[in-house]
């Protein structure tokens, strides 16, 4: 049952009134009434639980899996008193969407209530939807509650369920303060129940992986196609794995480029636009490897396959100094992982210091030499990124880009960086209450035409967490972003994962070459933001993330310690057949085809003519999992190849069904190959 606090409070001074009694039993979601207990709001606002009753705070929340912070017991997640429409509540927990609170009931509850709502502290924003379920059975779900709307009492009989799932969704406009409280959650027990009920949580699973055997034959990965601006310095890396030494050559480069035949670096100036076909060779001494680039010259053609690399936030946050990036870079090539195809350094936020009598800016005693930290990442045949804020403060409270946008440009361009990220931060302090799309475009186009009056190409990445639907303008040319975020942070939890790829049907319209739906940074290894420690998704949770952001077309930037990486990670971030699919010319991201009962099939068209599957379970328990021919545009026998077992399954008619792990996903490319 769901009613509002108005009309709960209505009922309340009923007090015996049979016909408003019976008008509210027929507002009830299944017809159930209040039990006795209930009838008294108070009881969701005592200190103390009644007899027979627990409290849902009182049970281990810390593998609660939400979109944002961790829940909370007795506070908000912004960590105040949970407070709804100015009443205070004791007992109650405090979430973020999207979030699952799963509770294992163990037959022992026969009622469950709560009154829910956006907590108080959020302001003007946020919306969400409560939902109640029991064994997957659906008992009640709210409208879309907004900051201001009365909180609604949730009023349920679950007599005999083994399973109860509290659920706060972010109402599909994605999670900005979507702070929603259960406040005073609470059970009923069987009448002398020794069985307490507790928090669910999904067992870990060995992961669905076969390691990759990496070839001691030649190969070249990475990117098939690289733009430039003719004029502007040129930089790539070919990457080539096998025995070495390893000799490179390049057929056909264009004019202004020159390669190093020992390192595989090439570099210089294009002299002039157009699209040159260049035929590389790497040599080892257990083979060659042959493979065509198309290198792009012109006006706006950076990024014509998504970016590959290393940002320090989700690792280092504000603990990030000159030193740990350049141990990202030693490890990039050490590692082996620049020869997969990630190329990208880049310093988040905490570098910065203010400015100069000029203006202009500077960086902390943490980056004493910005182009010496540029020269020593260009040496290895890397490139270099930074970030600002468009506001006065960047997020971390430093010093941001606002009225500085050509003069920041400029020294960027002069310490040689290759990429920026442009977080929007403060400047909310600037546009205060105007939510237009105008307002949300502008310091993007400042900045974007900033970066476009310099000789030098800078990649640029807008961060504004999906406001305005950025993916619809973002590639505009008064902007001209390469990637945008779609979401708010990632953090290393299961409802945080699920809630972004969950976000993204209907963005890859929107994406393609030169400019990508961006949703956030990898949340595999050694992470924590400053206080490190192994990510908190599990093995198969870990390879949906990279199979997801790989069908997603979505940059890949690692955000782990790179000098603690193990096996595993390694394994996941090297996977050769999965950087494919990810860096695919074609540049077209996966739609989502199928989603019911916790089974997903997401399905992405390849420019060789074959079809990259991702087969999803987002259930508790493993599930099998089935693509057919047709849903996919295709007919007759089909050969199917299993990108994380690196193994060709068969070839196959009409369909391919797969148990896949909960919390997993299984990546396949189906299809026969044409030449290109």
């Amino acid at each position: 049952m769901i009613c509002t606090t108005k009309s709960y409070q209505r009922f309340k001074s009923a007090k015996g009134n049979f016909a408003l009694m019976l008008g509210l039993v027929a507002m009830a979601s299944g017809g159930l009434s209040l039990p006795a207990f209930a009838q008294d709001a108070s009881v969701l606002k005592a200190e103390k639980a009644g007899p027979d009753m627990q409290w849902v705070d009182s049970m281990d929340l810390s593998q609660i899996e939400q979109g944002w912070g961790q829940a909370k017991a007795r506070r908000s997640v912004g960590d105040n008193p949970i407070t709804l429409a100015g009443v205070v509540y004791p007992h109650g927990v405090g979430s973020h969407a999207a979030s699952t609170i799963t509770i294992a009931l163990k037959g022992a509850a026969t009622h469950f209530a709560s009154m829910v709502g956006i907590d108080d502290e959020t302001g003007k924003k946020g919306s969400v939807i409560f939902i109640v379920k029991a064994d997957g059975k659906q008992l009640a779900k709210t409208p879309v509650l907004h900051v201001g709307d009365s909180p609604q009492l949730i009023s349920v009989d679950v007599t005999g369920a083994k399973q109860l799932t509290l659920e706060v969704d972010d109402a599909g406009d994605g999670i900005t303060e979507d702070h929603g409280d259960w406040a005073g959650a609470i059970l009923t027990l069987k009448k002398g129940s020794t069985v307490k009920p507790s928090i669910f949580t999904v067992p870990s699973a060995p992961p669905r992986i076969v390691l990759q055997q990496v070839s001691v034959v030649p190969q070249i990965h990475g990117a098939r196609v690289v733009g430039a601006t003719p004029g502007h310095p040129f930089l790539f890396l070919i990457a080539a794995t096998g025995k070495g030494p390893l000799s490179y050559s390049a057929k056909g480069l264009p004019a202004g480029l020159t390669l190093n035949k020992e390192n595989g670096v090439i570099s210089g100036s294009l002299s002039s636009a157009g699209s040159t076909n260049v035929l590389l060779t790497v040599t080892g001494s257990k083979g060659v490897a042959k493979r065509q680039l198309t290198i792009v010259g012109g006006e706006n053609k950076l990024s014509l396959t998504p970016p590959m690399g290393w940002n320090s936030w989700n690792v280092w946050a504000g603990k990030v100094d000159k030193k740990k990036v350049e141990d990202a870079a030693d490890q990039m090539i050490a590692s082996g992982l620049a020869a997969h195809g990630y190329s990208y350094i880049n310093v988040d936020d905490t570098w910065e210091a203010g400015r100069d009598d000029q203006g202009n800016i500077l960086s902390n005693e943490k980056f004493p030499d910005m182009p010496g930290l540029s020269a020593y990442i260009h040496d290895k045949g890397l490139k270099f990124g930074i970030y600002s804020s468009p506001g006065p403060k960047t997020c971390a409270d430093f010093t941001g880009s606002y009225q500085h946008d050509d003069k920041d440009a400029a020294t960027y361009a002069a310490w040689g960086v290759d990429y920026l990220k442009y977080d929007w931060c403060s400047y909310g302090e600037i546009v205060k209450d105007d939510h237009s799309i105008a307002a949300d475009m502008k310091p993007y186009q400042i900045m974007g035409s900033a970066l476009g009056k310099v000789n030098r190409d800078i990649l640029y990445s807008l961060c504004q967490y999906g406001m305005g639907d950025v993916w619809k303008w973002g590639a505009d040319p008064s902007i001209n972003g390469n990637c945008w975020r779609t979401t708010g942070d990632i953090t290393d939890n299961w409802g945080s994962l699920k809630s972004i790829f969950e976000s993204q049907p209907g963005h890859e319209k929107y994406a393609g070459p030169g400019h990508w739906n961006d949703p956030d940074m990898l949340m595999v290894g050694i992470v924590g933001f400053g206080n490190t420690h192994p990510t908190g998704l599990k093995p198969n949770e870990q390879i949906l993330h990279v199979s997801m952001w790989s069908l997603l077309a979505a940059p890949l930037l690692i955000g782990c310690d790179m000098t603690k990486l193990d096996p595993f990670t390694l394994a996941l971030l090297a996977n050769d057949e999965m950087i494919d699919i990810d860096q695919d010319p074609l540049g077209k991201g996966a739609s989502l085809i199928i989603k019911k009962d916790g089974k997903q099939v997401w399905v992405r068209p390849l420019f060789d003519g074959t079809k990259a599957v991702g087969l999803v379970n987002t259930g508790s328990a493993p599930q099998t999992v089935t693509v057919k021919w047709a849903d996919l545009g295709i007919k007759g026998a089909q050969p199917v190849r299993d990108i994380w077992l690196h193994k060709n399954v068969g070839t196959l008619k009409g369909s391919y069904s797969v148990e896949v792990p909960a919390h997993g996903c299984v990546m396949l490319k189906i299809g026969t190959a044409k030449k290109v």
